[in-house]
């Protein structure tokens, strides 16, 4: 979600400062004079939402956020059905999307699951239709400049990622973690877990592009991504701490994000309560307004890391003998 952080999870959907909303969402609606025109309006409008304006990732309000998300979201759609070759509201898109998925949804169903399960199935299911419609956006966008990239991608994957340059990184990164989630999210369709390979081939053409985008965003990524490598289990410890201590670097330890990844998917597969532990309290331990732009972020991890602390219990099996 261009708007709220996630993991690596980047800032901002954006919206339009009002005398943009007032006069280039107004053209459109009344379909200016001519079709240039009504272009016109569309990507001033565009560029405004996908660049610029009011962002909701300082916000300190979750709730008000999940709210007001959806409309952001649905006006970028609008604006790409008139522009459907804007790569900055493609980029917004599948930023807004993925974001939203995971810190409205995805976690929502992960909360409900022991407590009504249909629920959480039913939202399961909306998180990977989310995480799929913003891997569209993304494939989409990246057509715009390299034309046939998802066909080349799926036949001839070194090939079709070659001629990628820096500024695909935003994109690539999007297509990569949304695509992630919806695998994880869709673990009982084996057509879509068959794409995981062409998922990490991305990821890593971005790290090499870039690794030190959107303040370790990638880091951030294959701290969760390094336990799922096939026959990596030995090595996964030691590289998920690696890229720990990468994206902490880059996002000068003022992102819970890394150290609610690395609880998550190393410490519960060891049975390491006691780094568990400790890495969600340092969570905790982030003060929201040290960064403003990661304020919104911060506290959507921090109310994660609080609800994996409430399951502690759950996750680790007691060492202690039962009394005789």
């Amino acid at each position: 979600m261009n708007g709220i952080k996630t993991q690596g999870r980047p800032a901002g959907i954006r919206v339009a400062s009002a005398w943009a909303w007032v006069l280039c969402w107004g053209l459109v609606l009344a379909g200016a004079s001519g079709c240039s025109a009504r272009r016109f309006a569309v990507n001033r409008l565009g560029d405004a939402l996908a660049s610029g304006g009011t962002s909701f990732s300082s916000d300190d309000d979750p709730d008000l956020i999940r709210d007001a998300a959806p409309f952001s979201l649905k006006t970028m759609e609008a604006l790409l059905a008139e522009s459907p070759r804007h790569v900055g509201l493609r980029t917004a898109a599948a930023s807004g999307f993925t974001q939203y998925a995971f810190a409205f949804v995805q976690s929502a169903a992960e909360e409900r699951e022991t407590t009504d399960s249909t629920a959480s199935e039913q939202l399961r299911q909306r998180a990977r239709r989310l995480y799929l419609r913003a891997r569209d956006h993304a494939f989409r966008g990246l057509e715009v400049r390299h034309a046939g990239f998802e066909h080349r991608l799926r036949e001839r994957t070194a090939e079709a990622l070659q001629p990628l340059a820096r500024r695909d990184v935003p994109l690539l990164y999007w297509l990569g973690a949304s695509w992630a989630a919806a695998i994880a999210q869709g673990k009982d369709q084996p057509d879509l877990i068959g794409d995981l390979p062409l998922v990490e081939a991305l990821m890593e053409r971005a790290l090499s592009l870039d690794e030190s985008w959107n303040n370790g965003s990638l880091h951030g990524f294959f701290i969760l991504y390094e336990p799922l490598r096939p026959g990596a289990a030995t090595l996964a410890p030691a590289k998920a701490q690696e890229h720990f201590e990468r994206a902490l670097a880059l996002s000068s330890r003022q992102s819970a994000g890394p150290y609610v990844s690395l609880a998550e998917s190393i410490c519960v597969s060891a049975q390491d309560r006691g780094r568990f532990e400790s890495l969600l309290q340092s969570a905790l331990q982030i003060n929201p307004d040290a960064r403003p732009e990661f304020r919104l972020e911060n506290l959507i991890m921090q109310r994660r890391a609080r609800w994996l602390l409430s399951r502690v219990d759950e996750l680790f099996i007691s060492k202690t003998k039962p009394a005789p």
